[in-house]
């Protein structure tokens, strides 16, 4: 078993994200709240090496992205060249583009047009890492989308299964972490809560996951990092989720 550590997913905090001065002050706020690590997906227009420099600054990791998959194809030097200035091995898109979400035929297109991309950043030292949504559990003659991607993809192309969206699909987070099982190294931490007979998401405790085994699925799979992430706050302020997230993991990892 190993431990891993609990980061903070930016795109939670985006609407605070916008402009250098907010990056700074959104960055400082994480840190002091006592995480070690951010995944960075959402943020406004920023020098890179200027990021660099504030989490840095704030004793903050960078431990992986969400990039468009067109950075990817037809900027990646560039890719390669920020990653590696940021120190950060993980270079993630945040979903399917539209026209690979058809059939099982397109499915397996992007699996096989990834798998070079994800072999030439291999080859870089860097790691693709696909993450999902519940599209991916649509049911093509006896496979979901997501098995599709697992079975038809190279051992470069990573996942990083999130487990709200997973939930959502109607498969098993605990299931799906032992099914990536060496292929993934990032996970999203994503609670869900039922409200009006609503699905809806809700910091990391207080929703209906099952956070025991998922932890210890984590452990027995060596990940590395798990981004907390909560998309919509409903009405309240995403630090305040964001450190009722981090307090919860801690405590169930200490357990």
């Amino acid at each position: 078993m190993k431990n891993f550590v609990v980061a903070a997913q930016c795109y939670t905090l985006r609407e605070y994200m916008k402009t250098p001065e907010d990056i700074r002050s959104s960055m400082k706020k994480l840190g002091d709240m006592g995480y070690t690590a951010v995944q960075i997906s959402g943020l406004g227009t920023i020098d890179p090496v200027e990021l660099k420099s504030i989490t840095d600054e704030y004793g903050l990791k960078i431990c992986a992205t969400h990039i468009s998959p067109e950075q990817i194809v037809n900027e990646f030097d560039q890719v390669v060249y920020q990653h590696k200035l940021w120190d950060c091995k993980y270079v993630g898109i945040g979903g399917l583009p539209g026209q690979y979400r058809q059939s099982a035929e397109t499915y397996t297109k992007f699996a096989k047009e990834f798998s070079i991309q994800a072999k030439k950043l291999a080859d870089k030292g860097l790691q693709f890492i696909y993450h999902n949504h519940k599209f991916e559990f649509e049911n093509y003659d006896g496979r979901t989308g997501l098995q599709i991607l697992l079975e038809e993809s190279s051992p470069e192309f990573g996942f990083e299964i999130d487990t709200y969206w997973v939930q959502a699909g109607g498969a098993s987070p605990v299931e799906w972490i032992y099914k990536t099982a060496g292929r993934m190294h990032v996970i999203h931490f994503k609670d869900m809560g039922i409200k009006s007979n609503e699905q809806i998401m809700v910091p990391i405790g207080r929703g209906n996951l099952q956070w025991k085994e998922i932890i210890k699925a984590c452990e027995d799979t060596a990940v590395e990092w798990a981004p907390v992430e909560q998309d919509n706050c409903n009405g309240e302020d995403p630090f305040d989720c964001m450190k009722e997230s981090l307090d919860f993991c801690k405590k169930m990892m200490n357990k």
